[in-house]
């Protein structure tokens, strides 16, 4: 009989629960906004870091192509139509033509050179300019988010201390709240953070690899255009680049079989 009377009030005490969604609703309104804020900012971090993969793959795919097909072509006009029509090359390409059917009205020949190689690098730049489009924000996510996350802990702190004050001890189900609020905010601030700056610096580099292998692809087109068409870079296929290789690593005085 005393064992069922205990089991009973042990039912019919109050249950405290405690859970992410009981936290952030103790937080009010200044928690599910801050909350909103940094999924506002993952989202977006996210969505750039996917997009600009591809758009930075697109362009090193079609590289291949400037590699393998466009040098074969006997001008730089017969060239260009071998080219994607919206690709970064093919704008490279088209702005270098353009640039060298207006050089001849320069009198100077240094001129004529000045502007050929002025009209590439405008041309490059407005491409790398295309290429770190949204990186700031990822900069900026990482910059602020932990201080997003750090304001919702110390918001959580402040209404833990107002309850002890108010109920006079610091009893577990005063504070496991606004503390568990607090912890909250600062790992969902760091969750968004550290992606956001591995992507922001990821794609800081392949952007960096994008513009070498443009300055390198604007360097050939200066020289072809200043040489009437006679200096060119040699193309390299994927059978010839392979024996290539094997000729490197083969010893001296042997001779590679194709």
């Amino acid at each position: 009989m005393i064992i069922e009377l205990l089991a009973a009030a042990g039912d019919a005490a109050p249950q405290t629960s405690f859970g992410f969604w009981e936290a952030m609703e103790q937080g009010g309104f200044v928690a599910w906004f801050i909350l909103s804020v940094m999924i506002i900012m993952s989202v977006g971090s996210f969505y750039i870091l996917f997009t600009k993969l591809f758009e930075q793959q697109k362009v090193m795919n079609q590289f291949k192509g400037v590699r393998q097909n466009f040098w074969r072509a006997t001008t730089l006009d017969e060239g260009a139509k071998k080219l994607d029509k919206n690709s970064a090359w093919r704008q490279l390409v088209d702005d270098a033509v353009k640039a060298r059917d207006s050089h001849h009205q320069m009198g100077d020949s240094l001129e004529a050179h000045d502007w050929l190689h002025g009209s590439l690098a405008r041309s490059e730049a407005s491409i790398n300019a295309k290429l770190a489009g949204g990186l700031p924000f990822l900069a900026t996510v990482g910059a602020t988010a932990p201080f997003v996350g750090l304001l919702g802990t110390v918001i959580g702190i402040y209404r833990a201390l107002i309850n002890i004050g108010a109920a006079g001890s610091a009893s577990i189900d005063k504070v496991a709240g606004p503390v568990g609020e607090a912890l909250i905010m600062t790992a969902i601030g760091l969750l968004v953070a550290v992606p956001a700056v591995f992507a922001y610096n990821w794609l800081q580099s392949r952007n960096r690899r994008i513009a070498e292998l443009m300055t390198g692809f604007t360097t050939d087109l200066l020289a072809n255009i200043s040489s009437d068409g006679k200096i060119r870079p040699a193309v390299m296929t994927a059978t010839s680049t392979q024996q290539a290789g094997k000729a490197a690593a083969a010893p001296a005085g042997t001779t590679v079989k194709k």
